[in-house]
């Protein structure tokens, strides 16, 4: 093989390819959009999160002063024309009171959270039972109003 032929091979060799260029920026093109796009997402997931988790305290706050007011009423009402003994429904309200005053109002971690809700919920029901009342809690969607 001539000499410059063979230096024409050694050069073309060294000189980095049209071809492979292309290829390599459409890697590299696709990297940095995906790098781009999951910051972006990661970015409106956080804010979507937090909109939801503020909505959802909200209910659940509403739904507990609900309970708590609730009780408190009905705790002031029954002990007016309470007998000398504390009858079932007294013992059963201050239990609800107790157990809505336990509840971790400030610790969204904590692992037991929507159980404790379901507790107060069922102690909520058992409440209205002794006392004959529809234990019907819903918040309207369209204005802020308590049925019952």
């Amino acid at each position: 093989m001539p000499c410059a032929i063979r230096g024409a091979m050694e050069a073309a060799a060294g000189a980095p390819d049209v071809f492979d260029a292309i290829v390599m920026a459409e890697e590299r093109f696709h990297g940095e959009g995906y790098q781009e796009g999951y910051a972006e997402g990661s970015h409106v997931g956080v804010i979507e999160g937090r909109r939801y988790g503020a909505l959802h305290g909200a209910k659940i706050g509403s739904e507990i002063g609900y309970y708590l007011g609730f009780a408190l009423t009905w705790q002031r009402l029954l002990h007016r024309s309470a007998e000398e003994k504390p009858s079932k429904k007294i013992k059963a309200l201050e239990s609800l009171i107790g157990m809505i005053q336990k509840y971790p109002y400030e610790d969204p971690t904590y692992d037991k959270l929507h159980e404790d809700l379901e507790k107060i919920r069922g102690k909520f029901k058992q409440v209205c039972s002794l006392l004959n009342i529809q234990s019907d809690f819903r918040i309207n969607p369209e204005r802020s109003a308590l049925t019952f």
